[in-house]
């Protein structure tokens, strides 16, 4: 953290302290014991005067074992101090350029430690560092670190003023759906709603017997306005930013009212944006494209990453901005373990351990702290910059941000023709379709699509189930519809339904962004 034998380069800030003590252990000590380890962790110098040049020089402690003592003696006492994070190796007396002075290493306070504070009230003795300084925590941060204490992840709580009628049933179905899709003959799959909620931990019994939901459950599926009564501060957004004269060119709010506001909808619906236009390497396997990348895996990472990690308690919600060059997830409360850790991966300390579950069993997200070390990875091997993480306190939160390349217009109206194609346009004369998996293939033949994860003959049968079952009950629906039902991107969804017109269960009607899809009379 810093090197004692060149203290003169440094100045004081968010991680260092000096602190002249030739009049013995100073009682602001204590405040900058709190704030260090209850935000990123830092040293106290004992024995260092700040100069008006900011510059930082030592002087002689003329006893300083008589200050370590003391030390030890106050940081013990659980009256003066909440507790002491500190060992005997964090505490040291060092000469530098013949003066003794005592260094204090203060770590980053484990979550069950916090908050750190002085005195015997965590609301008024717990301090945060702030640049140069230490500042009193306001309630609402004391309130945060004493959530994140708990061992019981905050999803978990059962909301017994509220009734299963607060979560979207549409979000639940197409839920079932995906899951169903990527795990064929799960043993829930017969339950009815009700059970499966409550198998999925998205529902639990209150002390009244009956069923309501978690807050995971109202957070994954819930209506925005019931969300919002459990979360004051929830919110969702998705912003696209690809003219520099326009604040944005495209926007997803939880808040709109023209879908259900709800975790799982928006993750489908943002995630088929971000994706839409990322330059990624083309690769063919029996000579058909791959469309899903490890860019595609890592993106799915870092958009789950930020709903599962979020305290959606916080201040400021969720915000994740699209720029040509840039993408940045970004989302209410602080790191649970050091964002090095983080990076370097193996350890893992969601928030929201329930709403990890809920993804997991549909095939999003990891479970065992790789996501962020494979965002790293995927991005080094594209030769793109380094992801930066940042995290900020008052309030609190994290932000990742990832430098992309995307397509230029001449590359985008090419992948948009193609998709034309691919969508049930009747070719030309002498032209032929430029996909038939409908016809059967000669045995020499294997089918024309293949997706990039290569999913199984079930999951597609799955699939294309649930658009049947769908267009049974809706009139028409547009293939954005229809993506966002089974969970898969725009190009993927328009290989399914040209499949399914091939197999005359379908019909398109109009063209390019006014096409419809229909159940063929």
């Amino acid at each position: 953290m810093i090197d004692l034998a060149n203290i003169g380069k440094y100045r004081e800030n968010n991680r260092i302290e000096a602190k002249l003590s030739l009049g013995g252990l100073p009682q602001s000590i204590w405040e900058t014991y709190s704030a260090f380890a209850n935000t990123l962790g830092g040293v106290i110098l004992l024995g260092v005067e700040e100069r008006r040049d900011k510059s930082l020089h030592t002087v002689d402690l003329p006893a300083p074992e008589k200050l370590v003592a003391e030390f030890w003696d106050i940081i013990n006492n659980q009256k003066k101090v909440s507790v002491n994070i500190l060992s005997a190796k964090d505490v040291t007396i060092e000469a530098v350029d013949g003066d003794h002075i005592i260094a204090i290493r203060i770590p980053r306070a484990q979550r069950n430690d916090k908050p750190v504070y002085i005195g015997e009230n965590p609301m008024t003795g717990s301090y945060r560092r702030n640049g140069e300084g230490d500042y009193r925590c306001t309630k609402e941060e004391v309130s945060a670190m004493i959530r994140d204490a708990s061992y019981k992840t905050q999803d978990m709580l059962v909301l017994e003023e509220m009734g299963l009628d607060v979560l979207d049933k549409d979000s639940i179905r197409r839920y079932r759906i995906r899951m169903r899709a990527y795990r064929p003959g799960h043993v829930w799959e017969e339950l009815d709603d009700n059970e499966f909620l409550y198998k999925l931990g998205a529902a639990g019994r209150g002390k009244d017997g009956k069923l309501h939901p978690t807050a995971a459950g109202l957070l994954m599926f819930g209506f925005e306005y019931e969300i919002v009564k459990e979360y004051p501060h929830y919110f969702l957004d998705y912003q696209e930013q690809l003219d520099p004269n326009t604040r944005w060119t495209d926007r997803i709010v939880s808040s709109s009212g023209d879908w259900s506001g709800d975790l799982y909808d928006f993750y489908f619906r943002v995630y088929n944006r971000i994706t839409q236009d990322i330059r990624t390497p083309f690769r063919l396997t029996d000579g058909n494209r791959i469309d899903d990348t490890p860019v595609h895996n890592a993106l799915r990472e870092a958009l789950a990453n930020c709903l599962i990690n979020a305290d959606y308690y916080g201040r400021q919600g969720i915000v994740i901005v699209k720029k040509p060059d840039k993408i940045t997830f970004s989302n209410p409360g602080e790191f649970r373990i050091d964002v090095e850790t983080a990076i370097n991966g193996g350890v893992s300390d969601p928030r929201n351990s329930a709403i990890i579950k809920m993804f997991n069993l549909v095939d999003i997200g990891e479970r065992a702290g790789s996501g962020i070390p494979n965002i790293y990875s995927v991005w080094k091997k594209q030769g793109w910059s380094v992801p930066e993480i940042s995290e900020s306190f008052d309030p609190e939160r994290i932000t990742l941000s990832l430098e992309v390349e995307t397509l230029d217009e001449d590359e985008k109206a090419e992948m948009e023709e193609k998709a034309a194609i691919k969508t049930g346009d009747k070719p030309e004369i002498n032209e032929k379709p430029a996909i038939k998996t409908g016809d059967k293939p000669k045995l020499s033949e294997k089918p024309a699509i293949k997706t990039g994860d290569k999913v199984s003959n079930r999951i597609i049968a799955a699939q294309k189930q649930a658009i049947l079952e769908y267009l049974t009950r809706n009139v028409s629906a547009k293939s954005s519809e229809l993506a966002e039902l089974v969970g898969v991107k725009s190009s993927r969804i328009k290989e399914i339904l040209s499949e399914m017109i091939q197999e005359d269960i379908v019909v398109a009607e109009g063209s390019n962004k006014n096409r419809i899809y229909k159940l063929k009379s």
